[in-house]
């Protein structure tokens, strides 16, 4: 089996604008997969589409918003049939811990990243089982095992439960030629580790990480990349570790 299988197939990555999301977005255009941009608004998923190239479309959308969901799925088949993949990447940090953590931002975080991968999920998954073919990639993190070095309470949390959703749909859909994985990278050089940790926290960091630095979007794109590709069609209900070494389990 080869990643030219994928030519033609159609994915949704969620979170699209971001250093990761782009990453993904490129690695599944190189192997001929239409892919979807999805994001907010104000993030232009139409810029980022473009600057793609050939093969990229913009697919504005609040993943936490359920009809908002709905209706963009809806209308991404109309116009381009049936979903084949489904990346779930978008994702907001919080490293507040539990006292500092309020309702308000605990019901934000666990909107997008863990209610929006279900609402996905559940509008892509009728087509994909109709076809008996399917790809649900899922982006946890290092935080869900680890309690969270620096992450927050929620974050962390969110991060458990989409854990918990990949191995309930991974095995929901086994049977129907579907399979659901999840990757749980560490400190991605993106803005969450670029911007939201000090110096400090980064050089501590770098010192904890056995391969001494932090991880290229690049890097996690490759595994998304291998995870949607025919080569890993009896590799289902899986957690990757991606994270340096930082963590064995």
């Amino acid at each position: 089996m080869e990643f030219g299988k994928l030519e033609g197939k159609l994915a949704v990555v969620t979170g699209g604008c971001g250093a990761l999301g782009r990453a993904i977005c490129k690695a599944l255009l190189a192997d001929g997969l239409r892919v979807a941009v999805a994001d907010l608004e104000r993030a232009k998923p139409e810029e980022a589409a473009a600057s793609l190239g050939r093969g990229a479309m913009p697919m504005p959308l609040d993943v936490a918003d359920p009809a908002a969901v709905a209706a963009a799925v809806a209308a991404l088949r109309k116009a381009q049939g049936d979903v084949d993949v489904l990346v779930n990447n978008a994702g907001i940090l919080s490293n507040n811990k539990t006292v500092q953590t309020e309702p308000e931002e605990w019901r934000r975080v666990m909107g997008v990243n863990l209610d929006g991968a279900f609402y996905l999920s559940r509008a892509v998954l009728p087509g994909m089982r109709a076809r008996r073919w399917g790809r649900i990639v899922n982006i946890c993190s290092l935080a869900m095992k680890s309690g969270g070095i620096t992450a927050g309470t929620a974050y962390t949390a969110s991060k458990g439960g989409l854990s918990a959703l990949t191995f309930s749909i991974a095995r929901e859909v086994a049977g129907d030629g579907i399979t659901v994985n999840g990757i749980a990278p560490a400190y991605i050089k993106t803005p969450m580790v670029t911007e939201q940790l000090s110096e400090a926290q980064r050089q501590a960091l770098l010192k904890q990480i056995p391969v001494g630095r932090f991880l290229e979007p690049e890097e996690v794109a490759n595994v998304a990349r291998f995870l949607v590709s025919p080569l890993s069609g009896f590799i289902t209900g899986e957690i990757i570790d991606v994270n340096g070494g930082l963590h064995f389990d």
